[in-house]
């Protein structure tokens, strides 16, 4: 951000920071420096000082103790003990609470088996039961059977085709090997795009089955030791998750854009047949234990070269001469999720919300995904409790969501959202905190209008190796740091690159999907962020995600935890209490800028000679940069009431709405971000435009470059308040 002479100076005065880690202290010095969005540093600094003395490592330790005792499966009895349990924190910490309930179409399995039926000689039927020895948690008869989420049940027998990771790319290069898929069981490997669109790939080149498996090179034995040596994937270990198509809409899949309360009358419901989020295949997954004979028995061409995994054998993609039988019976029913909902009401502006949500509910144990984010969000709620004991009370109204049904299809917050979108109009913020602890990496995504903001929560919260969370982040993103990314998605990894990397010297991802943001960004327009902790994390979404292995690879001493709640809770308190809201629209304009050129030069290649005109979106992204430079000059300098300044900075987001949505997608209104539909979790920006250039129609990108215009426009407008 620009930000005035002074500031500037007095942002690099030198001070000292003294912090005490798994203590009660953790004291700034007297000399706070400059905070944007304040015009008394030094209040805010206090109040944060008092925060970030609070959160425990010893109390996070409890909490994921408690919270993974069991399997807790969204709507199993096990889960509503989890929403009790977060609850009753909630109410310790003083927050009015409740317990709210929506009745939502998800399955459970009843019968899962795959068989390997010829040739003759190889044997396979699995799943096999996951297990390791040193660790009888996963043994547990409460452990839910392997499954895919949103799978329709169905019986199949079928000559068996290796399709790599399952992307449209993959099966072009089947098609370029003479292979034909259709009527036959893919066998696609984890990672590179989510999982449900492996399912909606398969199911256009009209697949019978579809069979995910976790391959060794993705997050198995190549990346290091397996579970309980080491972090990484055992060979029994198996991912579970949702298939359903969350790039079309999320939430329940018989009520896109309204809430799914207990009362809603059926007939307000589509019916799951019609619901565009569910699959038409049957889809199950597997261990690489499990999918080793019927891989290492396929015939037919090689794979090619980037097809080839970590299993000891030459990878071919077949048709056959393995045949496999898939028999899946889903227990489809509406059933009952439970979201927590605690609020503290704002002392001036209540009206106002800033929300901060974690997911709670677990495919097993969900140690890593999502509890230690429920735990480090509990920290970060007890030390607003000690505030709010001490006398203090926030500006603006506080509401932390603890999320149900986010494993099925991100349905709890998505509902919650629906159900309050009129008064998340006037919401200021929403910051997300998933998989909050797999390691000590820290990773952030972003609105680019938050991206400084971040950097500069992070500059206040100390780092258990020395210096402050910033320092740390920088520095292991500098040329030649020894920390490489890890494997997206099949590690749950949410760490993102960029589409276009701004002024600051840490990488802020963008926001796609496969978390709790989604509804508050893309279909309501609230700025939200989405923050982690990294590390070789191979047990994702299996039974050895555990306390057993958090305790030993992910944060022993829990002081991971305790920074994450921090930063947590800073992002809270900060938004919360701004005198101005500390939002960077001409970092915002960049960015966009910098999309717009990029399809630009991509439509020159798919159209040639054919005219897609980019002028009048390159003239409104430049308009919105100029004014976001010139409202960030009022933001610094504000004069008077600052309520018309932040009206004006908070309706600026929701005017990149587009009002009927995207093309084929409606329930995403976005102009700047949505999940790609063939990437899933990571984010298309100007979806509109890009994807219009992908399916080659001249015509809808015209439109889309005509709909990304009117959007900056409104928000330029927002910004110079010429209302």
């Amino acid at each position: 951000m620009k930000v005035s002479t002074a500031i500037i100076l007095f942002l690099f005065v030198p001070i000292t920071v003294s912090f005490e880690f798994g203590d009660a202290k953790a004291p700034r010095s007297a000399s706070s420096p400059a905070i944007f969005g304040f015009q008394n540093a030094a209040v805010e600094a206090g109040v944060e000082s008092r925060f970030l003395a609070v959160p425990d490592p010893k109390l996070a330790e409890q909490h994921l103790r408690t919270l993974t005792q069991a399997p807790h499966v969204a709507g199993s009895p096990e889960d509503k003990a989890t929403a009790d349990y977060v609850a009753q924190k909630f109410r310790e910490a003083g927050l009015e609470t409740e317990i709210v309930e929506y009745r939502v179409w998800i399955n459970y399995p009843t019968e899962i088996s795959v068989d390997v039926t010829a040739p003759a000689g190889i044997r396979m039927h699995g799943p096999t039961r996951e297990r390791v020895d040193g660790d009888p948690l996963p043994e547990d008869p409460r452990v839910i059977l392997p499954f895919n989420g949103m799978s329709p049940s169905g019986d199949v027998e079928a000559e068996v085709v290796y399709a790599n990771y399952g992307s449209p790319e993959d099966f072009k290069k089947l098609e370029e090997l003479k292979v034909d898929v259709r009527g036959k069981i893919i066998v696609a490997r984890y990672g590179q795009n989510f999982r449900g669109v492996k399912a909606l790939v398969a199911q256009e080149h009209g697949a019978a089955g579809l069979i995910i498996y976790s391959d060794p090179a993705d997050d198995g034995w190549r990346r290091g030791d397996k579970y309980p040596d080491g972090p990484w994937r055992p060979t029994t270990g198996v991912q579970r998750g949702s298939i359903g198509f969350m790039f079309e809409f999320p939430g329940d899949p018989t009520t896109p854009g309204i809430a799914s309360v207990p009362s809603l009358p059926d007939s307000k419901r589509i019916s799951p047949q019609q619901s565009a989020q569910l699959p038409k295949i049957p889809t199950t997954p597997l261990s690489y234990g499990d999918a080793w004979p019927i891989l290492e028995h396929l015939s037919g061409p090689d794979a090619p070269r980037e097809g080839q995994g970590a299993l000891p054998f030459t990878y071919h993609v077949g048709p056959g001469p393995v045949k496999v039988k898939m028999h899946l019976k889903q227990d489809y029913q509406f059933r009952t999720i439970w979201d927590v909902i605690g609020r503290v009401p704002g002392k001036d502006s209540p009206d106002e919300w800033v929300v901060a949500g974690n997911h709670r509910d677990a495919w097993v144990y969900g140690a890593v995904d999502p509890n230690s984010g429920t735990a480090a969000m509990l920290e970060a709620v007890h030390g607003l409790g000690d505030l709010l004991k001490s006398g203090w009370r926030p500006k603006r109204s506080i509401v932390f969501g603890s999320w149900d049904g986010e494993e099925e299809g991100i349905i709890g917050s998505t509902e919650w959202g629906e159900q309050h979108e009129a008064e998340l109009a006037n919401a200021v913020a929403y910051f997300n905190m998933d998989v909050a602890v797999s390691g000590s990496a820290f990773g952030a995504s972003s609105v680019p209008s938050l991206k400084h903001f971040l950097s500069d929560v992070t500059k206040a919260v100390p780092s258990p190796k020395g210096g402050t969370v910033y320092e740390v982040w920088k520095k292991a993103n500098q040329p030649g740091s020894q920390s490489g990314p890890l494997p997206a998605e099949a590690s749950g990894d949410i760490k993102r690159t960029p589409a276009a990397q701004g002024k600051l010297d840490v990488p802020v991802g963008d926001l796609g999907s496969g978390s709790d943001y989604t509804v508050f960004l893309q279909h309501l327009g609230v700025p939200s962020t989405d923050i982690t902790s990294n590390g070789p994390y191979g047990v994702y979404h299996s039974a050895f995600d555990n306390f057993n292995w958090f305790k030993r690879f992910a944060d022993p001493d829990f002081l991971y935890e305790q920074e994450m709640a921090r930063v947590f809770g800073v992002e809270v308190l900060r938004m919360a209490d701004a005198d101005v809201l500390p939002y960077d629209y001409e970092e915002y304009g960049k960015e966009v800028t910098a999309y717009i050129e990029t399809a630009r030069k991509k439509a020159d290649v798919e159209f040639g000679a054919e005219q897609a005109v980019f002028l009048d979106a390159v003239q409104a992204a430049r308009r919105f940069e100029l004014a976001g430079a010139k409202i960030l000059v009022r933001q610094e300098n504000p004069v008077g009431d600052s309520g018309k300044l932040n009206r004006s900075l908070r309706g600026a987001e929701r005017d990149l709405l587009i009002p009927g949505g995207l093309p084929t997608r409606p329930w995403f209104h976005h102009a700047i971000y949505a999940p790609g539909r063939y990437t899933g979790y990571a984010a298309v920006v100007i979806p509109g435009i890009n994807e219009a250039i992908d399916r080659h129609d001249l015509q809808q990108v015209r439109q889309q470059i005509a709909a990304l215009a009117a959007a900056l426009d409104r928000a330029t407008v927002e910004l110079e308040d010429r209302r």
